[in-house]
């Protein structure tokens, strides 16, 4: 890879998940990645740059970070932000120009962008997290599997049944008699699918129409194939009018990466070394309570710098977590 090219690095810090993706000077996608952050925000951002640099090795990147909890990252780090709804219209511009209105579900938000006549306007949820991943996520929870779990239900289902999505209790009320009265996992869990898209219809278009080409975003829509499919049956979308990008579930970052707003780069590696503390000590307490079961054993996690060969960083990251995750695939027991 040409050490000297310019890159951009688009970085999405969402309530949920955190995304990153390297671009190159034709705005083609070189690396891109989507890891929940479970609030540990700078350990995630960690983990995917040092995913990049095991992939990429020593490059010059631009980075912009977007996301609704990009701002104070933006901030701290000196690298500049860009509104999603900009970066997210960014994207679509340059990767689907026929969109006429675009539904992006995130972990935590809903939005409804529709773009007319050069205008955008953008219709997002409040602080009500219903109709979102974290509400398929605690509806998820009522069957006892998972949201991809809750897809392959949904992919089978006979009936479909009322359930109200603008609030987790709401739905726990409506879902548990039908639970008791024998309701199927399958029927339940595309009720589910089908209350979030009444939600997004109702709640945030509100009488608008959503027709034209439609283009499906987020996390949720990128991963869950039967909740596109209740949008797409209820909108009465036709194989020509829908839109669903490679990328879905990284087109913030993407677009970040797009809204270059100044030339200043960094080395990869160099900028990944700044969040080692948070990496170092996240490691030593996982090594200690996950690994050798005992959290008053002390261990100290090292990474000797290697500022020729940045791309050993990741090699060492990735490996760690490898070990971490399964440590007993790195031990033998010899006589």
């Amino acid at each position: 890879m040409n050490q000297t090219e310019l890159h951009t690095l688009g970085i999405d810090i969402g309530s949920t998940t955190v995304k990153i993706a390297v671009l190159d000077s034709n705005n083609d996608v070189l690396f891109s990645d989507y890891e929940r952050h479970f609030a540990n925000i700078q350990e995630t951002l960690s983990d995917l740059l040092g995913r990049a640099i095991y992939k990429l090795g020593q490059i010059k990147v631009s980075p912009m970070i977007t996301g609704s909890g990009g701002l104070t990252l933006a901030k701290h780090l000196g690298v500049p932000f860009v509104q999603e709804v900009v970066a997210v219209s960014t994207a679509l511009q340059d990767y689907a120009p026929q969109t006429d209105v675009a539904i992006e579900l995130g972990g935590e938000d809903a939005k409804i962008i529709y773009f007319e006549n050069g205008n955008i306007e953008q219709r997002m949820n409040g602080i009500c997290a219903g109709g979102t991943g974290s509400f398929i996520d605690q509806m998820a929870s009522l069957l006892q599997t998972d949201a991809t779990g809750l897809n392959e239900y949904a992919k089978n289902y006979k009936a479909l049944y009322t359930i109200a999505a603008r609030c987790g209790v709401f739905a726990k009320t409506d879902i548990q008699p039908l639970i008791n009265d024998g309701a199927t996992k399958e029927d339940l869990s595309a009720s589910i699918f089908q209350a979030v898209v009444n939600q997004t219809i109702s709640g945030l278009a509100c009488g608008k129409p959503i027709r034209g080409h439609v283009a499906f975003l987020g996390g949720p829509l990128h991963f869950l194939s039967e909740l596109k499919t209740a949008f797409i049956r209820t909108l009465k979308l036709d194989d020509e009018h829908i839109i669903t990008p490679d990328n879905s579930h990284l087109f913030a970052a993407i677009g970040s990466a797009l809204n270059l707003a100044d030339v200043d780069t960094v080395l990869l590696g160099g900028w990944w070394t700044d969040f080692g503390p948070f990496f170092y000590e996240t490691l030593e307490n996982r090594l200690e309570s996950q690994v050798l079961g005992a959290s008053d054993m002390q261990v100290s996690v090292s990474i000797p710098l290697v500022a020729d060969h940045p791309a050993l960083y990741g090699a060492a990251e990735v490996g760690l977590r490898k070990f971490i995750d399964n440590p007993l695939t790195f031990i033998t027991d010899k006589a």
